[in-house]
């Protein structure tokens, strides 16, 4: 990494449900114009574009762009999942740093469906029968995701024996978040009876500890210090370090934490906090994948925020709110900010930009200097990057 890469510029829409929602063209539109005004440049400057989603037809980047203006510039369509916001992120800068470009954009966006995920192509392989395998026929009547996610959080029970109860306090912490941010879907407050009597999903889960279907875009403008200082541009916040990861064997073993990405976000956090030469005791805010409660849980123990075993402790003492030792999701993370998949990572660096700018409003964490952002897609990749406040 011969530079390093500012986030100059970031933008988003705020989040709606599906029967609410502009058309994604429009979102994504909304979201690059606020980044490029955030960053203060035009659409002539930005030398790459790299545009994630992951319902849509291809070339649809180009299409969202082009309402913006037609530069001639490259638009690279990315499509990783759940993790595409973090992937055209992580493209991104990876190309400010290698000098390859002094400024690019990257941004996401999701036009969603009502109702769970599926896949749209049937005759062909799918890209999760190793998943499938695993799980076996075992709640095979149950939507995709929450198979996978909630038998990952009954796994984490069993072995340390942990109350169900607990993966509901974070839908509540979820949403005592969102209630202080004005992009975000759900902003009502739950208690942990509300969340535990809401339909059973499976598992562990309730509907109250699943992400909602979610329709949005978020952007980024990523530029090298001196292109930055070359036209005035601010500076103050840098991605330090990024790692992405993919699936080794371990991942289809047999063990349901592994299996939703427990080794893969371990591994990219380890790579980030080795690179950037800092510990997880050091990191004071915290945008992670909440995709569903039990998801939240496990990723304080892969992220190292908290021991192996130790999250029912973690939560019970608060210390992954405010007033604790790590605020996780301020904005309400996936859960009540809402989760349109291309969009969420990009949506996870605004809100990481605006803590360490100090613009968060009553969501702002006190004396955040450095901040952590955690987001994966099943098939799968985990991508965590460490940004950094600097004068």
């Amino acid at each position: 990494m011969g530079r390093r890469a500012a986030v100059a510029g970031v933008g988003m829409v705020p989040f709606a449900t599906p029967s609410r929602s502009k058309s994604y063209d429009v979102l994504a539109e909304t979201a690059v114009r606020a980044a490029l005004t955030d960053a203060g440049i035009g659409l002539d400057r930005v030398e790459q574009a790299y545009a994630g989603y992951v319902y849509g037809d291809s070339t649809s980047g180009q299409n969202a762009l082009y309402r913006v203006g037609m530069t001639g510039v490259p638009v690279i369509n990315v499509s990783n999942n759940c993790s595409t916001g973090s992937s055209a992120l992580f493209l991104a800068r990876q190309a400010v740093t290698s000098g390859a470009a002094d400024c690019v954009l990257a941004f996401g966006f999701e036009q969603m469906r009502r109702g769970a995920l599926k896949g749209y192509w049937d005759d062909r392989p799918s890209p999760f029968a190793r998943f499938d395998a695993v799980l076996g026929d075992d709640g095979a009547d149950v939507p995709m995701a929450p198979r996978y996610f909630g038998g990952a959080g009954a796994a984490y029970c069993e072995r340390y024996g942990l109350d169900p109860r607990v993966f509901a306090r974070i839908a509540v912490k979820a949403r005592r978040h969102a209630a202080n941010n004005p992009y975000a879907v759900f902003t009502g407050q739950v208690t942990v009876e509300e969340v535990l009597a809401s339909p059973r999903i499976t598992g562990p889960l309730t509907r109250l500890q699943c992400c909602p279907p979610t329709c949005g875009a978020a952007a980024a403008v990523v530029v090298s210090e001196e292109f930055a200082r070359r036209h005035g541009l601010r500076t103050g916040v840098v991605i330090t370090a990024q790692a992405m990861t993919t699936d080794t064997p371990a991942s289809f073993g047999g063990d349901l934490m592994k299996l939703v990405g427990y080794d893969m976000t371990k591994s990219a956090a380890h790579q980030v906090y080795e690179t950037a030469g800092v510990s997880p005791e050091d990191i004071p805010v915290v945008e992670l994948h909440d995709c569903f409660t039990t998801n939240e849980l496990l990723s304080y123990e892969a992220l190292g925020l908290t021991p192996e075993g130790t999250a029912e402790k973690f939560i019970a003492d608060g210390d992954n709110t405010y007033g604790g030792r790590v605020v996780t999701n301020p904005s309400g993370g996936l859960l009540s900010k809402g989760h349109p998949l291309g969009a969420t990572g990009l949506a996870q660096c605004a809100e990481l930009v605006w803590q360490l700018r100090g613009e968060a409003g009553p969501r702002q964490v006190e004396g955040a200097n450095i901040a952590l952002q955690h987001n994966i897609g099943l098939g799968g990749a985990a991508v965590v990057t460490l940004y950094e406040k600097v004068r």
